[in-house]
């Protein structure tokens, strides 16, 4: 329900993503915390979903994987304990999540890899899901931010 997506939020705008430490994409965590540091005193936020389902790219602990976020890429912004986002075991939320359309191929249902994000507004509604190639500084997730801000 959208309320999940509300508490998991804190009622602010919040960009939401599945990360993983051991993956090409990996490198996004410091345009994540870009994002992060540009907007925060808008009141919005990032929110990182650590997921082990694509190629075990997030073998570690949540102490592990918070420790290497912080050390590597400076990151400030909280993120989970570690959870499925496709399958049988998949987190609820995920359902409110893969129903979202994505802005550029209008994919809907199951997160295709790690780094996928989802732009949800302070209702807790998903405002915009974009692919895991789509670089957090990509000005559609920018100029998405910024409509949320207003």
């Amino acid at each position: 329900t959208p309320g999940t997506l509300r508490d998991l939020t804190g009622g602010q705008p919040a960009l939401l993503v599945n990360v993983a430490s051991k993956c090409g994409l990996t490198p996004q965590y410091s345009k994540l915390e870009q994002l992060e540091k540009d907007y925060a005193d808008s009141g919005f936020t990032v929110v990182g979903l650590p997921c082990n389902q694509f190629m075990g790219q997030e073998p570690g602990s949540a102490d592990e994987i918070a420790e290497f976020c912080s050390v590597n890429y400076g990151v400030t912004f909280p993120l989970s304990e570690k959870i499925d986002v496709n399958g049988d075991d998949k987190h609820p939320l995920f359902a409110d999540l893969e129903a979202a359309a994505d802005v550029a191929d209008g994919h809907t249902g199951d997160i295709r890899w790690n780094f996928e994000k989802f732009l949800v507004s302070a209702d807790g509604e998903v405002v915009g899901r974009f692919g895991p190639t789509v670089t957090p500084d990509d000005p559609s997730i920018v100029s998405a931010i910024e409509s949320q801000l207003a």
